[in-house]
């Protein structure tokens, strides 16, 4: 079965709505820039809320391994994604503490190869490629690089999902996971309900094809 992850959660009443649709992760974001930025403190209040089968994952951009790892622990998070340009190094800190997902800003001339050069990642996210941001674009990545990587690898689909194209995207590229936030939101940080659920009957209606 495909997991589902909704990324970007803010508060207590997002987290719920995605649990009781049927979300298998909670994307929590600790990019300061990021528009759908969490605190710790917030994110600690809504960590206890989830239950056992539902996967937290921390969201980090070139954090200092250090840190990222601290934080992780303190929040108790199952996952850390490090969504910047972090070196196979970095991610192999992290790792000792954690299972880590690498982040790849991912174009059709994308090298599948540099997935191997990451030994210690225990599965790769695509996002579509845009200058100057780090995920969280509404753009679309290459489907076509994101199923030959599939192929060998624990691929995790992102970049400019929604409601009306998941389906497709799950049938083509059959992943691992899939990953929204713009995809299922009223406004930046503040997810549609309603759209959530849809996007979740959408993933299991292009598994079933």
């Amino acid at each position: 079965m495909i997991r589902i992850k909704i990324c970007g959660i803010t508060n207590v009443a997002d987290a719920l709505a995605a649990i009781d649709a049927g979300a298998n992760l909670l994307g929590f974001n600790f990019y300061a820039k990021s528009r759908r930025h969490i605190s710790e403190e917030d994110a600690a209040k809504i960590r206890p809320r989830l239950p056992k089968k539902v996967e937290a994952v921390g969201i980090f951009v070139n954090a200092p391994p250090a840190d990222a790892s601290a934080l992780c622990k303190a929040l108790k998070l199952d996952v850390a994604q490090l969504h910047g340009d972090e070196s196979p190094e970095t991610v192999a800190q992290v790792a000792r503490s954690l299972p880590v997902w690498k982040v790849f800003r991912v174009e059709s001339d994308f090298h599948l190869g540099t997935l191997d050069e990451y030994p210690r990642a225990s599965a790769f996210l695509f996002d579509a490629a845009h200058t100057g941001q780090y995920g969280g674009t509404g753009r679309i990545t290459d489907w076509d690089v994101a199923r030959r990587a599939a192929l060998k690898h624990r691929i995790i689909l992102a970049g400019g999902l929604n409601i009306e194209n998941v389906a497709a995207a799950v049938r083509i590229v059959r992943p691992y996971a899939v990953d929204v936030a713009s995809g299922v939101e009223s406004r930046p940080g503040k997810k549609d309900h309603g759209r959530i659920l849809e996007f979740i009957q959408e993933v299991r209606r292009g598994e079933r094809k």
